[in-house]
């Protein structure tokens, strides 16, 4: 990835954003690349400390999950997240249609680690943002987390559940992540609980 970046011209990142499982990829390219990095911004990451063997038998649950997407155009949706809008059901479609067991395999072999968290200096934390809805099921990982990274900003999205305001205020999330990339701190939004306050 770094490669094709600098190929781009890319010399630096000035935000880094990544969602649910993709934080965890995020995270691996975040420990490895020689890229200046202003901002990085994890939407409900998993960050899931889970075994091998447990991720060998997840692999094909999940690929018939997804791939249900494109068989149901769409119908299994609400079984598998939290909402069925009309306006994401083709990025989900599209998903099932494309994914390959190889891929999925190999990005779950990748992700969802049973190992310590990567060492990440205290500057690089204070760049960091752990966003995680109140009522979203990998609200549980955030202890962890801020474990693993104290230095780290950790916002709650209260009363939303996995990657909802992303979904449903795309504008509005494109907004915060500009403010945070420009202001160096999250925007006053109602809806967000401080995050200095305790969990």
């Amino acid at each position: 990835m770094e490669e094709y970046l600098k190929s781009q011209g890319v010399e630096r990142l000035e935000l880094v954003v990544a969602s649910s499982i993709g934080a965890d990829l995020a995270m691996a390219f975040l420990t490895g690349t020689k890229l200046p990095i202003g901002h990085v911004f994890f939407d409900g990451g998993q960050f899931a400390q889970i075994g091998k063997g447990m991720r060998r038998m997840m692999t094909p649950f999940l690929y018939f999950a997804i791939k249900s997407l494109y068989w149901s155009k769409g119908g299994t949706l609400k079984k598998i997240l939290w909402c069925d809008d009309d306006s994401i059901k083709p990025y989900f479609i599209a998903a099932g249609k494309n994914l390959t067991y190889t891929n999925l395999r190999r990005q779950i072999l990748d992700s969802l680690e049973d190992k310590l968290f990567p060492s990440l200096s205290k500057e690089m934390q204070r760049h960091l943002y752990f966003e995680f809805g109140s009522i979203e099921d990998h609200f549980k990982y955030r202890q962890a987390v801020m474990e693993a990274y104290p230095c780290g900003h950790y916002p709650v999205f209260e009363g939303y559940d996995h990657m909802q305001y992303q979904i449903r205020d795309p504008k509005g999330f494109a907004e915060m992540l500009a403010f945070i990339a420009a202001h160096d701190g999250m925007p006053k939004l109602p809806f967000i609980r401080k995050c200095e306050d305790p969990i």
